[in-house]
C-alpha cells in the first residue's frame, strides 16, 4: 500500500506544472459551481440536468451531479494540489465525454461551440496526471 500512496502523491514536476495546475483548478471549480450551485451565471443542478437530458445524457440529474461534482471537487483538488493525479484522471474522462457528446460536431473553434477549449483543458489535465502536482502542493508535503 505504501508504494501505491507514493505513486499517487509523488511529483517530478517543478513550478511550471504548479501554475498550470492552479489555473486549470480555478477554471474547473468555477465551471462546477455553475453546474451545481448556479453561481457565475450557471443554471444550477436542475437546469444543468434538464440540458443534459435534452442532449441525450440520461439520467440528467445523475449526469449533472457527476460532471458538476467532478469539475467542482476536481478543480479544488487541483487548486490545492491534493490527490491531483486521481482528480486529473476523472477530469480527463469528463472532458473526453464533453468533447464527444457536445462539441465534436461543431468543429474545433469555440466561436462555433467547438472542442477547442475542452481540448486545451484536456491537455492540461493529462500533463498534471503524468507529472504530478508540482512544487507548491499538498501532495508534495504528504509524500515527504
Amino acid at each position: 500500500m505504501n508504494t501505491l500512496i507514493k505513486t499517487v502523491l509523488t511529483t517530478r514536476a517543478n513550478w511550471g506544472i504548479t501554475f498550470l495546475r492552479i489555473a486549470i483548478g480555478v477554471i474547473f471549480a468555477a465551471h462546477g459551481s455553475q453546474k451545481l450551485f448556479g453561481l457565475f451565471g450557471g443554471y444550477g443542478l436542475t437546469g444543468t440536468a434538464q440540458w443534459m437530458e435534452s442532449i441525450g445524457l440520461a439520467p440528467g440529474l445523475l449526469m449533472a451531479l457527476m460532471s458538476g461534482g467532478a469539475e467542482f471537487f476536481g478543480g479544488l483538488a487541483l487548486l490545492f494540489g491534493l490527490l491531483v493525479r486521481p482528480a486529473a484522471a476523472v477530469l480527463s474522462i469528463t472532458l473526453v465525454v464533453a468533447i464527444l457528446s457536445v462539441h465534436i460536431h461543431n468543429g474545433l473553434f469555440m466561436a462555433n461551440n467547438g472542442y477547442e477549449f475542452a481540448l486545451a483543458l484536456l491537455g492540461g489535465t493529462v500533463a498534471v496526471l503524468l507529472e504530478g502536482a508540482g512544487k507548491l502542493s499538498l501532495d508534495r508535503v504528504i509524500a515527504r
